[in-house]
């Protein structure tokens, strides 16, 4: 199933079709210059949630976010007030459940499911989710570790540290909106193909090691393998819920930057391919350049 960050508590999908092209430089860090840029601007590929022991920012990735104006992330992880208004987004709408939408065989594979594995919430309250959201939980909770953190909070607690102003590149309320526009029957069908593919727990642990693998080792390519082996289905909203994004980040981008240096740390997916922010932000004229994000490399920006 494709990632779907945090539970969408503090953003929505890293959802990718990656291009190779311009691609090969295995870093998540990517500097944007030129353009009439007085300073440079970031930008970091995070995949939300990740064991904390991985969770370390690079000496580089350090120097971004002390030599920045302000940090942000897809959406203002700093708005308390907007955190807690969003919760009812994540609601389906109609007083719809989970119960509504499968057969009685289904729903009670998929609350057996839930209740063996376990998320991080308790399944009668997921059951009124947008499915995509419930089963986002299961994917927190297959993590190889105890100890998982967002890598969001990580890049916050740094940029705190250096009282930079937290923004958003969009609103909590319009990331669930977006989920809207799937049918909720497709989402919850596309949950049970998950349960049934999910070939156990073990199988399960497998894919989603190689997955973080991948992300550790800074490697898109790779990274965009495991997402399309492990796909569930969703490449027809792909438009929906990725590349109308990237273009309305990048335009907002182009408005930001020549007034003030950030940093934006979004999903990982956000980042390549021809319809992903580098690229965009290549079009508009700005130099996009990869940066060296090795935990143990000397600050070279």
């Amino acid at each position: 199933m494709k990632k779907i960050g945090a539970g969408l508590f503090f953003s929505l999908l890293a959802m990718a079709s990656f291009a190779q092209k311009n691609m090969n430089e295995k870093t998540l860090l990517w500097k944007i210059s030129g353009n009439g840029l007085e300073k440079p601007s970031y930008l970091f590929g995070t995949i939300h949630m990740l064991c904390a022991d991985d969770a370390q920012l690079s000496p580089n990735m350090k120097k971004a976010i002390q030599d920045c104006d302000e940090v942000y992330f897809e959406v203002d992880m700093d708005n308390l007030m907007e955190m807690v208004g969003a919760f009812d987004k994540m609601k389906m709408r109609g007083d719809t459940t989970l119960k509504d939408l499968l057969t009685e065989k289904q729903y009670n594979e998929v609350k057996k499911y839930f209740d063996d594995k376990g998320s991080i919430l308790p399944f009668s309250i997921l059951e009124t989710y947008k499915p995509i959201l419930a089963a986002s939980t299961l994917e927190q909770g297959a993590l190889p570790c105890e100890n998982t953190v967002m890598m969001e909070q990580v890049i916050m607690e740094e940029a705190t540290k250096h009282e930079k102003e937290i923004g958003g590149m969009e609103t909590m309320a319009y990331q669930a909106g977006l989920l809207d526009s799937i049918p909720y029957k497709f989402q919850a069908e596309q949950l049970v193909s998950y349960i049934e593919k999910s070939g156990g727990a073990d199988g399960e642990n497998k894919q989603f090691e190689e997955m973080f693998k991948a992300y550790k080792e800074q490697d898109l390519q790779k990274l965009e393998n495991l997402i399309v082996d492990t796909d569930a289905g969703m490449a027809g909203f792909t438009d929906i819920l990725l590349y109308r994004r990237n273009a309305n980040w990048a335009k907002k981008l182009e408005e930001i930057m020549p007034k003030k240096s950030v940093l934006v740390a979004v999903g990982a997916g956000h980042l390549p391919g021809e319809k992903g922010v580098i690229n965009l932000l290549r079009e508009k004229g700005f130099t996009v350049t990869p940066v060296e994000n090795k935990t143990t490399v000397q600050v070279e920006i």
